[in-house]
Parts: structure tokens; sequence; C-alpha cells
């Protein structure tokens, strides 16, 4: 949004380059725990458009949409500069009928979908096989968006006890599988939160910066379910972390982001500075 569509227009805020972003993405929760129809995410283009890169569909929901609603939400998302992803879903295709994946991906670019997420939390794959999938999704014209996590079974809602049974995987492990995603051509890496500041007893901060420090924080997105964690990215990585939130969620993550409100620890502490 420039300096004079922007309300208030002689009050600073941070600097905040335009769409389509490299860094300081967001990326944004769409039907699924909520259903968000045209008309609910034309209320949310038209007062905060600006700051939305990403829509992500969960958990499958637009398979259960009809053709032509779909197809709406999606030229929507186009008119107002918005990519839209898949999100997970490729391992229920995997689980249920690997033989579909080509024509699964295939429907994904006629409907006009631009990424597609693929998702291990629930798989036991040999990373060679997930690669070959990025590279698959790549050849179908699509942007590759694969998932890496620590926590296997992450992604499903399970429980703290759940999730501490099954244990966490090496960083180091996630970090080569997200490189060799990259090297094929992966457009960014999704960093799912279960294990490391969802579902935890205690935030594991380590595990994020080892990811951080591994993958490249221009290259990840992070998963940031709630406005204390989003917060805390902001707060170690500064206002251009690349995040995925909520729908409910965007505008205060801007704000947080431009420097104009935030919690008691970052108000009038979030700067940037593009000398």
């Amino acid at each position: 949004m420039s300096r004079s569509e922007r309300a208030f227009d002689f009050l600073p805020v941070n600097q905040r380059a335009t769409k389509p972003r490299e860094r300081g993405i967001t990326e944004m929760r769409g039907p699924y725990y909520d259903p968000v129809g045209k008309r609910r995410l034309a209320d949310i283009f038209e007062t905060c458009g600006a700051y939305v890169d990403i829509l992500k569909f969960s958990g499958g929901s637009f398979s259960l949409m009809p053709r032509e609603s779909l197809s709406e939400i999606i030229a929507l998302c186009h008119e107002n500069e918005v990519m839209v992803s898949t999100g997970g879903f490729i391992e229920y295709v995997l689980v249920r009928c690997p033989e579909k994946v080509d024509d699964y991906l295939a429907e994904c670019r006629n409907l006009g979908f631009d990424i597609v997420e693929i998702s291990s939390g629930f798989l036991a794959m040999p990373t060679d096989d997930l690669v070959r999938l990025t590279e698959r999704v790549i050849k179908h014209g699509l942007k590759a968006k694969p998932e890496i996590n620590v926590q296997f079974g992450a992604g499903g809602t399970s429980s703290v006890e759940q999730l501490e049974s099954q244990g966490l995987q090496d960083p180091a492990q996630a970090i080569r599988e997200a490189k060799r995603h990259l090297d094929a051509g992966a457009y960014r890496i999704m960093v799912e939160s279960e294990g490391i500041t969802e579902q935890v007893r205690e935030w594991r901060t380590d595990i994020i910066s080892e990811l951080a420090d591994g993958i490249g924080l221009d290259k990840a997105v992070f998963e940031a379910a709630d406005p204390e964690v989003y917060a805390w990215y902001i707060k170690t990585f500064g206002p251009e972390v690349n995040l995925f939130v909520d729908h409910s969620q965007v505008l205060e993550l801007e704000a947080m982001r431009s420097g104009i409100w935030g919690t008691n620890e970052l108000f009038g502490r979030v700067h940037t500075w593009k000398g």
C-alpha cells in the first residue's frame, strides 16, 4: 500500500516492501477451522489485502467445496495479488491413491493454485521421495513449498502427551531435508510449529534458531498460531520474518510489523532501516 493510499498517512510506519514481497511474507489460513468464502475474503482484502501474500487452505478443505466456489475464491485472491496454496493434502493422495499424484497436481494447476505444500508430518518417507515430489510439482508449473518438522505426527492436533511419546527428530536432519528441497527448486520451506511452539510444555526456541540459521530466514515460513508466538518471532528476528497466521490475525500481525502497536515488550521497539 502506498503512502498516499493509507489513512493517516502523515503518521510514520516502518517501511515495508510492496507485493510481490521476498521478505516479511504473511501467509494466512483460509477455509478450515472457520469457513471463509469469497464475501468474507473480499472484506479481508478490502481492509488489509496489501498485507496478505498467500492464502493457504488446510486439511484438504478445498476438495470438499463446490468447484465454482473454489474457483471464485482463487480468482479473488489473484485479483488482490495473493497467491493460493493447497496446504497439507498431498499425503492423503499418497496414502489413498498414489497413482493419482499427477492428476492431483494437474487439477491444482487447472484450478489456479500457485503453490503446492508437501507435508511429511504423518508419513515416514525417504527424503529422496519427498524431493522427487518437489521436482514433480515444479514440472507441473507450480511452486513447491515443502513442510519440515521436528515432530512426527505434527499437523493432526494431537495432545502434548501424544506428541511427546513420538519424540523429536534431530533438527539437523530437518535442515538437510530443507536444503535438498531448495536445491531442487522449492519456493519456500514451511516450518511446522508442533513440537516447537505448539503442543509443547515449553517453547523450543533453540530449535527455531537452529532452523533459521540452517535454512535461512528468507527461505523459511514459520507457523505462528498465537499472538505471543508471532510477537516472539518479530522480537527475535525483526519485522520482516516470514510468518503463517490465521486470517483473523493479519491486521494485528501487520500492526506489529509496521511498529504502530504491539505487546508491552514490542511497543515502540520494532523498526526497519532502508538506508
